[in-house]
This record gives C-alpha cells, structure tokens and sequence, in this order.
C-alpha cells in the first residue's frame, strides 16, 4: 500500500494512488487497481459526474471505475455522498460529513517548478494558453486559425507579455494519461505566426501550474486543467462550449465568452448535442457554430476587453459572479433547472 503526503495540498493526510485511467475503454479490472486502498472510511465522496447520465454513457472506462469503487468501499456513514452540488448529484439523501461552504481551495507549489517558472518567463509578464482539452471531438475547441486571431489580438494588446501554450501532447492515443485534442502541426503553426507564444507542451505537471500562477490571465476552453489556475490565484478568461458553463469560481475573478443565444440557437449551452457547420471557413473540418472562426472574428474585441478588466483587476470576483450567472440563465432560455455551480453558488445571484 503506497501512502504519500500530497506535495500542493497540507490538508490531505495521505494519498492513495490508483493506475486506472483508461476513460474511452475498459482495459484491465477496475477492482484490481482498488484492491490496495483501504475499504472503510468514515464518509466516502464522489465526484458529481459519476451520477451524471451522459458522463457514464461516454465513458465505459469512467462507468467501471465508479461501479468498482461502489462494492469496494465500505463508508461507516451508510452511503456515499457528494460535496458542493446538492441534490443535483444525485445522492441527496446520503450523510455527508461536516462542510463548510464557499472555501478557497488554494494549491501550494513546491519551490522547484517555480524557479523553473520564473527562469523561463526572465521577468516577463505571461498569459497562459489551454489550446484544447480532452475531449475526443476536435470540432468543439477552437480551430489553429481561431488561436492565431485570439493569440494575435492579445499580443498585439500587451506586447511585451509571453504567450505560454501549455498541456500535453501525446506521440500516440495510449489511453493511459489526459491529453489535449490537438496535434504537434497546430502547435508549431502558433508558433510561427504569433512571435510571442512559447512552447510549454509536456513539460512537468507542476511547472505548468506554476507557469499559470506566474502568469496574470490564463485564456483557455472549459476544460479541467484550467480549473488548477483557479487554484493558484489566476483570473480565466473562459471560452465555454456546448454542455458546459463555468461552475468552479473558487473566489477568483474570470469571465466567460458565453455564446449568444439567438445567435448560435438551437446549439444552447446545455446542449449535448448539436449542429455542427460542415467545413469552417479555414478548411479546418467541421465545427460547432459558436466555435467558429467567423465568431471568434467577430468577437476579437470582447476578448481582449474581458482581458483588459483580468489582468488590470478592474473586475472583482463578486462581479464577475454578479455578471455571469444571469448571463448563463439568458444562454438557457431562462431555465434555471440547467444552471448548477459549486456550493450553489449560483442561486446567490439569480434573484
């Protein structure tokens, strides 16, 4: 049994790594991989998306995990509970153990992958860019063309800043690790054409937070990596796609580039599934609407603007809440069933 201090997290006793991460497939047994954590435990928390329909429809590998983890532990509480999400979960009737709501979940990075952070940016100022998450459809993240508009703008806003293009890129679909849907081609296209973005692909886990915590907006799709910027105190300047809306604030300002409705109807924030234009106008195969390069065009303005109010700190975190949750229920048509956040927080600010 393997039992670690968490190096960015002094509140965490003990860790118990698992190697199961296969999420698009079933390969290997899930209960093998659990078999050297311990089974009782006084409370037992799941994370929100393993009640979640379309999450365990997607993913096999994910559905397992979680099949495999409900017969291996073994919660004295009687069931297995969901923190900060409420009935929405879907465990509303479990013991939860004693929570404090609204925290601040702050991550505290060891000195290594900061000095690395620092040597790199030799005093300059950074944004942060996540090109592209995980999601196995390329056509919902924003096309190389889109970028080197986005890039472009912001350089040509705050010269003497570095472009920090951050994640992994991997040389083959092992299954095994979180990689961003985009290929080496696009990357070394930004490269070229946006004088100030730096190559920070692959590098350390922890040196690419640090590169975000060094860094005064990071600019990114919704994906679960830029939450961890949110955790080191940088503002996100969010470019939401179909199915999700900023959930995590973490007390951090941000703002998110919410498609407009009439606009980009019937493809609806909440939407799982939607129309997708056949072939953008770069050629870069099909892409949902509010994706498009002719949006991003369009909207180059407003992205720097929202970037202005981030790195000048001319937005407060209660303003940026203040602001985008009736922005998130207009993008709903008014149906606050499809609106959920983190300690509900959203319903502070919808009336």
């Amino acid at each position: 049994m393997h039992s670690a201090t968490p190096e960015c997290c002094s509140f965490i006793k003990a860790s118990y790594p698992v190697s199961f991460t296969k999420l698009n497939s079933i390969d290997g047994d899930p209960a093998v991989a659990l078999s050297n954590v311990p089974r009782d435990w006084d409370y037992v928390a799941d994370i929100h998306r393993a009640y979640e329909s379309w999450q365990i429809e997607r993913f096999p590998g994910f559905r397992a995990f979680f099949e495999a983890s409900w017969r291996h532990f073994q919660p004295r509480s009687g069931g297995f509970s969901v923190a900060g999400f409420g009935a929405r979960a879907g465990r509303p009737d479990s013991e939860s153990p004693a929570y404090l709501s609204h925290q601040k979940l702050r991550l505290t990075l060891p000195e290594h992958p900061r000095e690395a952070a620092r040597n790199k940016l030799d005093g300059h100022q950074a944004i942060a860019v996540i090109l592209a998450g995980n999601d196995p459809n390329r056509y919902r993240y924003p096309s190389a063309t889109s970028w080197e508009l986005m890039l472009t703008a912001l350089s040509e806003r705050y010269p003497h800043a570095k472009l920090l293009l951050i994640g992994r890129i991997a040389a083959s679909e092992d299954g095994n690790r979180t990689i961003s849907r985009l290929d080496r081609n696009e990357v070394d296209r930004l490269l070229a054409s946006v004088p100030a973005t730096i190559d920070c692909f692959n590098l350390p886990l922890l040196e690419q937070v640090a590169l975000m915590e060094a860094s005064n907006l990071l600019v990114a799709p919704h994906t679960g990596f830029a939450f961890a910027a949110l955790c080191v105190d940088t503002p996100w300047l969010a470019l939401p796609r179909a199915g999700q809306h900023e959930y995590f604030c973490n007390s951090v300002p941000f703002y998110s580039l919410i498609p407009d409705r009439e606009r980009y109807s019937p493809e609806l924030l909440g939407s799982e599934s939607v129309p997708l234009v056949d072939s953008d106008e770069d050629g870069d195969g099909p892409r949902i609407p509010s994706m498009t390069v002719g949006r991003f065009r369009a909207e180059i303005p407003q992205i720097v603007a929202a970037a202005e109010r981030l790195i000048e700190g001319r937005i407060s975190y209660e303003q940026a809440l203040a602001e985008h949750f009736p922005r998130v229920l207009a993008a709903y048509g008014g149906d606050r069933s499809r609106i959920y956040s983190t300690d509900q927080i959203a319903e502070q600010y919808l009336g």
